[in-house]
Parts: C-alpha cells; sequence; structure tokens
C-alpha cells in the first residue's frame, strides 16, 4: 500500500498497511499471473470499463462487505473482499480482528463510525482519503 505520503499517522498507516497485507497475495485463475499485494493488484490490472469495479454486498451471515472488481492483464476478472465476514479462516479473523482495531483508532480519534470505515475502504481500495491524510499523528 503506497499511502505513507498522504498518511501522516504511523499508527493508522501500521493498521492500514497490515489489513491490506492479509489478503494477498492475489492469483488469477486464468492466467496464472500473481499480485503480491495491494500495491500491484491496483497498478497492474485495469478498472473495470463502464463502472467503479465496487459492489456493495451482504455475506452469508448478513454483514455488509464491499467487493472490488478489476480486470487482469489477460483480461479475466478478479475479486477482492473488503470486510469479508464469511472468511472463516485464522487469516480471516485477523483481517477483521485488524480493521476492527483501526476502525476503533480512528473512532478515538473523533471521527464518526461510518464515515471512519468509509475512510478505510477508500484506502484499501488504492483510493486517497482526505479526511485520513488530514489526520496528524497521534501524540
Amino acid at each position: 500500500m503506497n499511502a505513507q505520503s498522504t498518511i501522516h499517522d504511523p499508527t493508522l498507516f501500521a493498521g492500514l498497511t497490515a489489513l491490506a497485507k492479509s489478503s494477498f497475495p492475489k492469483r488469477c485463475n486464468n492466467c496464472g499471473r500473481c499480485y503480491p499485494d495491494v500495491d500491484s493488484f491496483i497498478a497492474e490490472t485495469k478498472a473495470m470499463q463502464g463502472h467503479s469495479g465496487l459492489k456493495e454486498a451482504t455475506g452469508d451471515d448478513g454483514d455488509s462487505m464491499v467487493e472490488l472488481f478489476r480486470n487482469c492483464v489477460c483480461g479475466s476478472t478478479l475479486l477482492d473482499f473488503f470486510n469479508d465476514r464469511r472468511d472463516l479462516t485464522d487469516e480471516g479473523a485477523r483481517r477483521r480482528a485488524n480493521f476492527g482495531e483501526v476502525l476503533s483508532y480512528l473512532e478515538a480519534r473523533g471521527i464518526p463510525h461510518h464515515q471512519a470505515r468509509l475512510e478505510l475502504l477508500k484506502v484499501m481500495q488504492g483510493e486517497s482519503s482526505q479526511v485520513l491524510s488530514e489526520l496528524p499523528p497521534d501524540d
């Protein structure tokens, strides 16, 4: 995740980095290309033509999540989940715990829950977040 130039809070940056790392590497089932991290996934894939590639979805347990669709260089559509509650593995539990810790941290810094969640999802999808970039380091 290449957000350090815009994220000034080292605690927040560390939390966001842990979230991004937990869902990678991604591998294309069609051509076998591997995207080792979120930076390569966003940089080396293409946005979906005609729409943002983002879709709100509901997991089997009723929790909301965001799906990010991107096209591999071979043309195959790839999918990544953010806040994916269906992953019941240890890694999924770590990812949810990381997300929750960063979310709680932002709430403690005065950002309302809903806004903090949306800003986290933006950054996880490779977008910039003005709210997070303007957050000063927590002393």
